[in-house]
C-alpha cells in the first residue's frame, strides 16, 4: 500500500470531531447537488457517457471555452497521473512547499523535480525568482495557484509571464486551479489561445464539496488533450458524478457566496491565532498555514480536532499545520483548543 500523505483519512480510526486537514467548502454542497445525488436507476443502470458530453457542454457554457478544450477526468489527481503518463516529463520544476501529487506523479513515470524553495521571510510567495529557474531543459512546470499549503495567489502578471516564458523555452505549463473559486484572483483561462503546451486543472472537489464524487477537470489545446485522454479508464466519471456536475453549474450565486463567507472566517480565525502566538501566513484561499510554538497536531487530535500536518512538505517542520476554514461555532473550537494547548 502506497504512504497517503494527505489530509481527510477518518477511515482508519475513531472518526474525529471535527477535521480541519480537508479543505472543502466549509457550506457543504450546493442543494443542486444534493438533489441531484437522488438514485436515478435508469441512468445509472447503463454505462456512463464516456466522453461526458452533457457535462462538458455545461462547462463550456461556464468557462465560455469550446467542448474540445475540455476533459473530464476522475478528481484532479486522476488528470495529474494521466498527463504524467502521456507526456512524460524528464525535468520538472515546481515551488516548494506545494501540493506533493505533482511530484509523485512525475517520478512514478521517471522523471526528476527539481523544486524551487520559497522564502518563509516572503510569507511563501511566488516571486520572479522562481521565473527565472525556468530554462531551455525544463520540460514542464508546475504551479498551485493559489498554492497548496500556502493559501497564497501568484500575481495575475507573473503567471502571464510564466506562460510566455514557458513557451519561449517549449516547456509545459500546468496550473492548477481547484483552490482559486474560492479567492478573487485572475484564472489563467485567457491565456489558453496563445500558449498550446498550457494546461489548466479545475475539480468540483473543494468548491462544490464533491470530494467523494470525484471529478476533476483539465482545460487546454484540443489536441494536446487528445494526447492525454487515452491514459485514463474508459468510463472514468461515473453518471452520478456527470450528473452532480451538470447540476452544480447551475447555482451561479454558489462561489460568490462561499468567497465572502470563506473571507469572513479566514479573518476572524487568522486574527484569533495570531494573537495566541502563532505566525499565520497569508492566504487568498480557504485555509491557513501556520507555525505554532510547539507541535499542535498530535496533543489536537487528543481533543478530536485533525490538521493537517505539514512536514513532510519541503521546507516545513512539525510546527506547522494548515487548517481549512469550517463553520463559525468549530472554527471557535479550534481557537479554545490551541489556547488550551498553548497557554494551558
Amino acid at each position: 500500500m502506497q504512504p497517503y500523505d494527505h489530509g481527510g483519512d477518518v477511515y482508519g480510526g475513531p472518526r474525529p470531531k471535527v477535521d480541519f486537514s480537508i479543505n472543502v467548502n466549509p457550506l457543504g454542497m450546493p442543494p443542486q447537488v444534493v438533489e441531484a445525488l437522488s438514485p436515478d436507476p435508469a441512468a445509472d443502470a447503463r454505462y456512463p457517457d464516456p466522453a461526458c458530453r452533457t457535462l462538458r457542454s455545461a462547462l463550456a457554457n461556464h468557462f465560455a471555452i469550446s467542448r474540445e478544450n475540455i476533459l473530464c477526468g476522475n478528481g484532479s489527481a486522476d488528470l495529474l497521473m494521466r498527463l504524467c503518463a502521456a507526456l512524460r516529463p524528464k525535468n520538472v520544476l515546481l515551488p516548494a512547499p506545494t501540493f506533493s501529487e505533482y511530484s509523485r506523479c512525475v517520478r512514478l513515470f521517471g522523471g526528476t523535480v527539481k523544486e524551487f524553495p520559497l522564502s518563509e521571510n516572503d510569507g511563501f510567495a511566488i516571486t520572479n525568482g522562481f521565473l527565472q529557474a525556468v530554462t531551455p531543459d525544463t520540460d514542464m512546470v508546475f504551479l498551485c495557484n493559489p498554492n497548496n499549503p500556502t493559501g497564497r495567489l501568484c500575481p495575475p502578471e507573473l503567471v502571464a509571464k510564466l506562460a510566455d516564458r514557458c513557451r519561449t523555452t517549449d516547456t509545459y505549463f500546468v496550473v492548477d486551479e481547484c483552490f482559486l473559486p474560492f479567492t478573487d484572483g485572475a484564472s489563467a483561462l485567457p491565456l489558453l489561445a496563445d500558449h498550446p503546451k498550457l494546461l489548466i486543472l479545475r475539480a468540483f472537489t473543494k468548491i462544490y464539496a464533491m470530494a467523494g464524487l470525484r471529478l476533476g477537470v483539465l482545460l487546454g489545446d484540443a489536441a494536446l488533450l487528445a494526447r492525454i485522454a487515452p491514459y485514463g479508464a474508459q468510463w472514468s466519471v461515473s453518471t452520478v458524478a456527470q450528473r452532480c456536475g451538470v447540476a452544480a453549474l447551475t447555482n451561479e450565486g454558489w462561489i460568490p457566496q462561499t468567497r465572502r463567507y470563506v473571507r469572513q472566517q479566514r479573518q476572524h480565525l487568522a486574527s484569533a491565532l495570531s494573537s495566541l502566538g502563532c505566525t499565520v501566513y497569508p492566504s487568498d484561499a480557504n485555509f491557513l498555514l501556520l507555525r505554532a510554538p510547539i507541535p499542535l497536531a498530535e496533543p489536537l487530535q487528543q481533543r478530536g480536532l485533525w490538521v493537517r500536518k505539514c512536514n513532510n512538505f519541503t521546507g516545513l517542520d512539525d510546527r506547522f499545520i494548515r487548517v481549512g476554514i469550517q463553520n463559525p461555532a468549530e472554527n471557535d473550537l479550534l481557537i479554545q483548543s490551541i489556547q488550551e494547548v498553548l497557554h494551558g
